[in-house]
């Protein structure tokens, strides 16, 4: 039997504006050109209703708000579960830390299991996890029970932030996933500005134990709307991670192939071609093995390539410079200005709302610009267009930070401090939105491992700043410094910009001869 070859397979609903460049492409022979994300699979997820799109959409995004949320809706309560539960101050930080740690690397696993058993079977086990979590922590007796709970309940709520913008990626195509993108990022960032609300609201009428059975009701809600409502978007002849199971099925079948050859389908046939009927029967023996399940080797592909090392450096510095702008404001509010918790959030609340509507508009903004570059590249596109869009950003952010630095320092009417919260939100966000559709366009086949990456990323500068931010110098000096990281943070951007495209060519031409 002739071994399958790829055929350049593209989707009848692709826009004519959105054909990769030749110079993008490998060098290599033709018939080893892929472009996966446009194999033709049986009921294509991109030729879905408006209705459907949208349902899928508002179904991940409440599931990765309720898991934004359940990072910090303990923190007004924790005074609260420190006196009921005999806890020491210390034991209450590794509660927080335990969900971090816990929340930053499962990522990798479920985004791994998700490639070869699809998106629905991973978000209803996660989804499950995440309710036995949550009920067992308003249930605690113990210290030490709450913390093995807390990270129970982040290795459930993290598989939603790990494999929801795959999931988009499955549905919308590249014109569309600007705005896309800026949509759904708002609802994760509107679970940490409800956060400290909402707990310390549940804590103030009732208990601490309160928050904790918001979390199991909201939990069961998501369960529930991935079981009912959400149809699965995986299409594994469009999955990189499935292809190289089932390459490997094939070779264990087969004594002698040709190592250059793709495992992937296209829509073509040719005498030297197996039939697209014949290989798709083969999709069905590939069972799923702990090698399969392995997240590393996905992981250190990603990380093999430079472009993708840059952006994900950069948007942990975002997250870094976030979670430490949220804990020093918290404590500035409170020794500077003696607000109490739930003060503290509402003038929080301002980062937020600054972060939501830099969310939504620049994923607008990403989507005008990529469209107005390919125009003019003659119908031509490459990933990179996408960063263009961050250049807005880049001129105010750095800026906007210092302000914030010297308006704390001195203590001034917090009205002035909100609205530099919201400035700040606006911008970096509007920075991170680009950064994380680049991430998705530059790994075609491989999105839900590079999410997975960006999701460990972020949280190892952001574990380090929450609790090691009492050795800080004062807000003036050290958001000074700040602003100084996020010009370096841009330039990397900038550098990917303008040398990405490149770097992406040279890994895929090593992956094709690799065999990867």
């Amino acid at each position: 039997m002739a071994s399958p070859t790829v055929a350049n397979a593209r989707s009848v609903s692709e826009p004519k504006t959105l054909r990769q460049d030749a110079d993008v492409e490998s060098s290599v022979d033709a018939t080893s050109t892929i472009d996966i994300e446009h194999v033709p699979v049986n009921d294509d997820p991109r030729q879905w209703s408006p209705a459907r799109k949208t349902t899928t959409l508002c179904i991940v995004s409440l599931a990765t708000m309720m898991s934004a949320l359940a990072s910090n809706i303990q923190n007004p309560s924790n005074s609260l579960i420190e006196v009921d539960l005999h806890a020491t101050s210390s034991q209450i930080s590794w509660s927080l830390a335990a969900f971090l740690i816990i929340q930053g690397n499962f990522p990798l696993l479920w985004s791994a299991a998700s490639e070869i058993k699809g998106r629905k079977p991973v978000y209803l086990v996660a989804s499950a996890l995440f309710m036995v979590g949550s009920a067992a922590l308003a249930l605690s007796k113990t210290i030490e029970m709450m913390i093995g709970m807390r990270a129970l309940q982040a290795a459930g709520s993290c598989a939603a932030m790990s494999i929801s913008a795959a999931t988009l990626a499955d549905i919308y195509d590249t014109h569309e996933r600007g705005t896309t993108m800026g949509i759904f990022f708002a609802a994760p960032l509107l679970g940490p500005a409800l956060g400290p609300i909402l707990g310390g609201s549940l804590s103030q009428a009732f208990d601490w134990r309160a928050s904790f059975y918001f979390m199991l009701i909201c939990a069961a809600v998501v369960f529930l709307s991935f079981l009912v409502l959400f149809k699965d978007t995986y299409r594994r002849e469009r999955s990189l991670t499935y292809c190289s199971a089932l390459q490997r099925l094939l070779t264990s079948k087969e004594p002698v192939r040709n190592p250059n050859e793709s495992i992937i389908v296209g829509h073509e046939s040719n005498k030297d071609q197996t039939p697209v009927k014949d290989v798709r029967s083969g999709l069905d023996d590939v069972k799923l093995s702990l090698k399969d399940i392995n997240p590393f080797p996905p992981c250190f592909r990603i990380l093999s390539r430079k472009n993708n090392v840059l952006i994900l450096i950069a948007n942990g510095l975002i997250f870094g410079f976030t979670y430490c702008l949220s804990y020093t404001c918290s404590r500035t509010l409170a020794d500077a200005y003696d607000y109490s918790a739930f003060s503290i959030g509402l003038v929080l609340l301002c980062l937020g709302v600054g972060s939501i509507a830099g969310s939504v508009l620049s994923g607008r903004w990403s989507d005008r610009v990529l469209a107005k570059m390919i125009e003019a590249n003659e119908g031509k596109w490459h990933a990179e267009m996408r960063l263009e869009s961050s250049k807005l950003a880049m001129l105010w952010l750095p800026p906007f930070v210092v302000g914030y630095a010297w308006v704390c320092e001195k203590h001034v009417h917090v009205a002035v401090i909100c609205i530099m919260l919201l400035l700040i939100g606006f911008s970096s966000i509007w920075m991170y939105t680009s950064t994380l559709a680049y991430l998705v366009d530059a790994n075609p086949g491989r999105s839900c491992s590079a999410v997975g990456d960006q999701q460990l990323d972020p949280r190892i500068p952001g574990f380090c700043f929450d609790f090691d931010c009492c050795t800080a110098p004062r807000d003036g000096g050290l958001y000074t410094a700040w602003a100084g990281v996020m010009v370096v943070m841009e330039l990397l951007v900038l550098l990917v910009l303008h040398k990405g495209e490149s770097w992406r060519r040279e890994s895929e031409e090593r992956e094709l001869k690799s065999g990867n």
